[in-house]
């Protein structure tokens, strides 16, 4: 089970690295694509400021480009060598694997990114 002080839990959680008291994004929800990239400014809780610099996030291209490879493996995995589906249905199911979960892809990249950056502390947590 995922606490509080675990990367992971920031990563996945999508919530502030330094307390991970409170998300980074204003809507949770990343499927909600015209929001998908709107974030809070600073940490309500901390102060801990998100974009560190202008164009930070840039760099979470490359965590995506791995993060994309992974999930397009595991449909590879699931499609072929579990389901035994032809090689045809498998390269759609990866494509449709990739498309759907690109918010999802894009997100994580972005927790990932500022995670390298920005450790957890426990005396950042207020309350």
């Amino acid at each position: 089970m995922l606490k509080k002080g675990n990367k992971l839990y920031s990563i996945l959680t999508g919530s502030c690295p330094k307390c991970h008291q409170e998300s980074m994004y204003k809507d949770v929800n990343p499927y909600r694509l015209g929001k998908l990239f709107d974030m809070h400014e600073h940490c309500s809780n901390c102060g801990t400021k998100y974009k560190i610099e202008p164009s930070f996030f840039y760099g979470a291209m490359y965590v995506s480009y791995a993060v994309g490879i992974a999930f397009a493996t595991a449909a590879f995995v699931i499609s072929y060598l579990i389901v035994g589906a032809s090689l045809i249905n498998t390269f759609i199911s990866i494509v449709a694997t990739l498309v759907v979960f690109l918010p999802v892809i894009i997100r994580l990249s972005r927790n990932i990114w500022i995670n390298f950056f920005i450790k957890y502390d426990k005396e950042a947590v207020k309350g």
